[in-house]
């Protein structure tokens, strides 16, 4: 697939077939997520993967009741590590912490895609309730719940903005 497609084509999934990822299929994800620029080549970003299903109805609870994400065979939680970029940033560190974890979940997401499955970017969530149940390190910040497996719907392509939204500043 090329890249227009594949950026054309991405859907946000939400219903999965029950059938499991294997290991292999989701380090091959992670290893597409770590292509993924980073301010300073820091990495400042971690990743959580979660496929028990207790683990997995306890983040659908944080994320406000997102029934998919219970449902889902596997999660990626992507996060921000703010302390590391700030050691060399200072105050900008954890704006491009964020960024890094962002560059890596969009990276991870056409993978998946590519490779035939579904997913979907999840940001509402309970911040607290998340690195809780994680059990995430002091000034670690979950920045999204990715959802994924073998999709079991086909969305439409919703409404983009277009070009409107561009300003531009040239000579």
């Amino acid at each position: 697939m090329d890249l227009k497609q594949a950026l054309e084509g991405r859907r946000s999934v939400r219903r999965y077939q029950r059938r499991p990822l294997s290991r292999e299929i989701i380090t091959d994800l992670l290893q597409a997520a770590e292509c993924a620029p980073s301010a300073g080549n820091l990495r400042a970003r971690r990743y959580v993967v979660v496929t028990r299903e207790e683990m997995r109805r306890a983040l659908s609870l944080a994320a406000f009741g997102q029934s998919h994400i219970a449902r889902a065979p596997a999660l990626v939680v992507v996060c921000a590590d703010p302390p590391r970029s700030s050691r060399r940033y200072g105050d900008r560190g954890g704006l491009y912490a964020v960024q890094d974890a962002d560059a890596a979940i969009m990276c991870l997401i056409l993978a998946a895609h590519d490779r035939g499955l579904g997913a979907c970017w999840n940001g509402a969530f309970d911040d607290h309730l998340v690195r809780d149940i994680l059990g995430l390190e002091e000034g670690v910040l979950p920045v999204a719940i990715i959802s994924l497996g073998w999709p079991d719907e086909s969305p439409p392509a919703s409404s983009r903005e277009g070009m409107e939204a561009v300003r531009w500043e040239v000579d």
